[in-house]
């Protein structure tokens, strides 16, 4: 078994709308609360990195799977939401939808679109972000798979 240390180092430099910054090798930003939340909204904040980990991990599992499956994938692009409770004063973060929009070469047979759409929903409980956030924060996807149109 091999562990892979990641580190991070952050700055901040007092109240809760100041802004910090950290540094996590090829991540350097600044951060701060959002306007939505009544803050400065410099640089980035939790909830977008959050989400970022989770759709990065999830874009990227499922990539490796197209790839080891041989899938010919011709595009692929997703967008991501995060959504934020907030009840009496306490933020929870509620949910993130993935939607992810997966298009495979136009010679592609029902074949593949059939496994293609098994991957899609397996990378979600194979990727390590939504692992760990499992049982806190609801997961959802929101699928675009298909085969390109022939020209």
């Amino acid at each position: 078994m091999a562990d892979h240390h990641f580190y991070l180092k952050a700055e901040w430099p007092g109240g809760r709308n100041e802004v910090g910054h950290i540094d996590a090798g090829n991540l350097k930003t600044k951060i701060s609360i959002p306007a939505s939340m009544d803050g400065p909204e410099v640089g980035t904040n939790p909830d977008e990195m959050l989400l970022g980990a989770a759709s990065t991990c999830y874009i990227i599992s499922l990539a490796a799977m197209i790839e080891r499956a041989d899938l010919p994938l011709q595009e692929m692009d997703m967008d991501s939401e995060g959504i934020v409770d907030v009840t009496n004063g306490v933020f929870t973060y509620k949910t993130i939808i993935h939607r992810p929009r997966v298009v495979l070469k136009s010679d592609s047979d029902e074949k593949q679109l059939s496994k293609l759409n098994r991957l899609v929903e397996k990378a979600e409980k194979s990727c390590m972000i939504s692992r760990a956030i499992e049982g806190n924060v609801e997961l959802r996807l929101e699928a675009d798979v298909r085969i390109a149109d022939a020209e």
